[in-house]
């Protein structure tokens, strides 16, 4: 989601909590405890929050090279990134407060059933999309970059530097009818998810008029199930680093809060960057930035639609390689990956 600056003014804004502390992990995740799959460890050192924006990145990096096989040639390529972009990251440490620590998350995911990732994908933490009742050729992450469960979404982060960022761990950014299937459940054909004969906003605007209003979670709008409890900074009347915390939950805490393929937290903790295609050249992660899902604090302030099938206005639309693509404290992508099916991989 993202909204120009006169429209976040009209929104209602919640001023932080008296106390920044953590609520308690049984609220995250009510359902009947069962044995999880493994989770993701974390040192000791990685589980204290980074106070500045340099320490943060270094352990973002610490987490891509271990959970995602970050090689030495991506590591430099992600330090030049950092470098032109000093926001790029987790949020202002400074500012930001998360409504549960990495830790909590981590015990509420012990203590529900949580989706285990498809190793046909040839990623970890990401599952197959589905189409006509089949697997399909392509994967998607199950959690918001850095795709890694209990880790903080990366935010100020632009449609070209999330495009490189996917590249760099061998994955690319999913294309608008991807996420919409990864959500739904059900990949819907390029020809029928897309009106390439129309402009980008009558398409948008006869797809939300026949589409299917459907959530990750069931057929029924329940914002309690997804990670939208958290508050807007009391200063923030735009999108800017220094006065908007980027209040997120650790990613894939809510074990209700997950699509029919098993893919976490389209609805609230942050909106995603995905590739719109405007022609069929473009599939395949090459389209116009569009921005899918909802964020953090939509529990609170409920500033469009979020079922899986809508699509957003064209909010500060560019192609995706455009240097002065648009980014903010509360968006974020997630990465998906071709994959070839194999005889043994089909279920």
């Amino acid at each position: 989601m993202a909204l120009g600056v006169a429209a976040f003014v009209a929104l209602r804004r919640e001023p932080p909590p008296p106390v920044a502390r953590p609520v308690s992990s049984a609220s995250v995740a009510p359902v009947a405890p069962v044995a999880p799959p493994a989770g993701s460890a974390s040192t000791a050192s990685e589980e204290l929050e980074p106070t500045t924006p340099e320490a943060q990145r270094a352990r973002l990096l610490s987490v891509l090279t271990r959970e995602q096989g970050l090689d030495d040639a991506g590591r430099r390529q992600l330090d030049e990134l950092f470098a032109r972009s000093p926001e790029l990251g987790q949020g202002n440490p400074a500012i930001s407060v998360h409504p549960i620590s990495r830790a909590e998350c981590q015990r509420a995911r012990a203590a529900a059933r949580f989706v285990p990732g498809d190793a046909s994908c040839g990623h970890p933490h990401m599952v197959r999309l589905r189409a006509g009742g089949r697997p399909a050729e392509v994967c998607v992450d199950q959690y918001e970059f850095p795709g890694v469960p209990c880790e903080l979404p990366v935010v100020h982060v632009r449609a070209s530097e999330a495009v490189t960022l996917c590249k760099v761990i061998g994955k690319r950014l999913c294309d608008s009818h991807e996420w919409e299937g990864a959500c739904s459940g059900e990949l819907a054909p390029p020809e029928v998810a897309y009106d390439f004969a129309r402009n980008r906003g009558d398409s948008n605007f006869f797809h939300n008029n026949r589409r299917v209003r459907v959530w990750a979670y069931g057929p029924t709008k329940d914002h309690a199930r997804c990670a939208t409890g958290s508050f807007i900074t009391g200063k923030c009347p735009g999108g800017g680093y220094a006065v908007c915390g980027s209040n997120t939950y650790p990613a894939g805490a809510f074990a209700g809060c997950v699509s029919p393929i098993g893919v976490y937290d389209q609805h609230g903790n942050v909106a995603e960057h995905m590739s719109l295609p405007l022609e069929p050249g473009q599939l395949g992660g090459k389209g116009q930035t569009e921005m899918k899902g909802s964020w953090f604090a939509f529990g609170r302030t409920e500033a469009h639609a979020d079922d899986c099938n809508y699509r957003a206005p064209d909010w500060h639309p560019s192609t995706l390689d455009a240097p002065t693509s648009h980014k903010n404290y509360h968006l974020g992508f997630r990465c998906c990956a071709d994959a070839p099916l194999r005889a043994s991989s089909e279920r």
